[in-house]
């Protein structure tokens, strides 16, 4: 590094951050290391090291470091929570299918949005199905039927699909 070194680099992250930091480093004396872990690294890799490890090492950090925060949006009513996968209507668990699931949460992220029947079925049921596009249309009616007087915000766009509306 050409004006500070790693242990300084170090010193001014860690006053003000915690953010995980692995050391890549030349220096592999066991008092190198146990220094870098004293001055607040998470891993210490010494040159050469392996590119699998390396990741790996990472992959390890982000596992321990993230935080699992529940994301949940309220739409007029009905509640998804993208990390459980559920539907929530008025406070109330609605029991839904993984296919009415998706379905409604592709209508509700593109809110506003005439989407046509390919679109739908591009983006929730891929492009290898070679169903009947008709399949959105009974998949509307029970998601509709789940949803009761809310279901009327999923609206019918005659000759092109369906848009999520709340109004």
């Amino acid at each position: 590094m050409p004006k500070l070194d790693g242990w300084s680099v170090l010193r001014q992250i860690r006053q003000g951050s915690r953010v995980p930091i692995i050391m890549l480093t030349a220096r592999g004396e066991e008092q190198d290391e146990l220094f870098g872990f004293e001055l607040g690294v998470d891993e210490y890799i010494s040159k050469p090291f392996s590119p699998k490890i390396l990741v790996a090492r990472v992959e390890a950090i982000l596992k321990r470091t993230s935080t699992n925060v529940s994301k949940t949006s309220d739409y007029g009513g009905i509640e998804i929570d993208e990390s459980g996968r559920t539907v929530k209507l008025d406070g109330k668990l609605i029991e839904m299918s993984l296919r009415e699931y998706e379905l409604l949460k592709y209508l509700v992220d593109n809110i506003g949005i005439a989407l046509s029947r390919d679109k739908i079925l591009n983006n929730v049921w891929n492009y290898d199905y070679y169903g009947d596009s008709r399949t959105i249309d009974s998949h509307i009616k029970k998601i509709r039927h789940k949803l009761g007087k809310k279901g009327k915000y999923i609206k019918t766009m005659r000759g092109i699909g369906y848009k999520f509306e709340i109004k």
